[in-house]
């Protein structure tokens, strides 16, 4: 657990300090991995947001529709581990979201997004009664949510520019906390008094007596986003465009299945997660849920992190960060 207690522009540098210090421990120790010839390795993390890449790695989907090439797969903690290892040459496929994508791009790494993944309620939880806006935070209360760069930072410093006209209000007040973490804490009253999570954390604080919800991501996006996307390294997408198209295809397929048998999907997916079959098609069906491969919102994500100096490139624009725009969408 880590509190940022310092000003917004040191909370800007440690994002991109963090993220040089990765890039360097790799240049400078000769550290990249010897890539298997014909290996395509996927990564996800762990949450319900990924579900559709469990279910195409459990149904072999991928493998099926592909010859001469063997699928690996990898489930990493976070976003800041699949950026290890796609630099290391170790992933060739990582899904994350557009925040932490969009920083990893303009600090150098040659990668793109494929498409999107899920688009999914996230909410900032709070047991305190006081708490009903933005505005009844005090500077004492705490707000946990997984790492500075994250899609939930960039979301809370989206909804302080709109409504204080300061993306940085709230910064000093962060708590680094991992989602189970952050969870436990927020249930048991210590620590923190705010969680800003996803699911299943978001469901599960939300059905706990005395929880209740003060921002939900569309109020704090403007609208709705793709919450997880795939994204692709250049080696894989210049010498692997067969698998690149089967990928997409399979993808798709594992999209459909859960959105037309969420019963079977929750069968299927409750061997990879701690949560029950009823349960799981709870979650996976709850309001806001949607599995979609459609890109979404990742203009407004692009321009509100220039314009609030947490990406610098000026000349970048959409076309770059976009391997094809087929499932773009404005």
């Amino acid at each position: 657990m880590i509190y940022f207690c310092k000003e917004s522009i040191k909370m800007k540098k440690l994002i991109s300090l963090s993220l040089i210090m990765i890039i360097s421990i790799f240049i400078f120790s000769g550290c990249t991995a010897e890539k298997v010839e014909n290996t395509i390795t996927i990564a996800d993390q762990y949450g319900l947001a990924y579900a559709p890449v469990q279910i195409m790695k459990d149904k072999e989907l991928l493998e099926n529709s592909t010859e001469n090439v063997k699928i690996k797969w990898k489930k990493l903690a976070n976003t800041a581990a699949i950026r290890e290892a796609m630099l290391a040459g170790e992933v060739d496929i990582g899904f994350m979201a557009i925040p932490p994508f969009l920083i990893g791009k303009d600090k150098g790494m040659e990668w793109k997004i494929i498409s999107g993944l899920s688009i999914c309620p996230l909410g900032l939880m709070t047991y305190k009664e006081s708490i009903k806006t933005l505005a009844d935070i005090s500077e004492n209360d705490r707000i946990a949510l997984p790492q500075p760069g994250s899609v939930q930072h960039i979301l809370l410093a989206m909804a302080a520019k709109r409504e204080f006209g300061n993306p940085a209000r709230f910064d000093n007040q962060l708590v680094t906390m991992a989602h189970p973490d952050g969870m436990n804490a927020l249930l048991s009253r210590k620590e923190i008094t705010i969680h800003f999570t996803s699911p299943p954390y978001i469901f599960k604080e939300s059905e706990e007596k005395g929880i209740h919800q003060i921002l939900n991501g569309i109020e704090a996006f403007g609208g709705e986003f793709s919450f997880i996307v795939g994204v692709g390294t250049e080696d894989f997408y210049n010498n692997y465009p067969e698998v690149y198209r089967v990928f997409l295809q399979s993808l798709e397929q594992s999209i459909e299945f859960i959105n037309s048998n969420p019963g079977q999907a929750a069968r299927l997916l409750t061997e990879n997660y701690d949560i029950s079959e009823i349960d799981l098609k709870k979650y996976i069906t709850w309001p806001g849920m949607n599995y979609d491969d459609k890109i979404r919102g990742l203009d407004d994500f692009f321009d509100f992190m220039q314009e609030a100096q947490y990406i610098g490139s000026k000349d970048m624009n959409i076309s770059q960060l976009l391997w094809e725009e087929d499932l773009y969408e404005k």
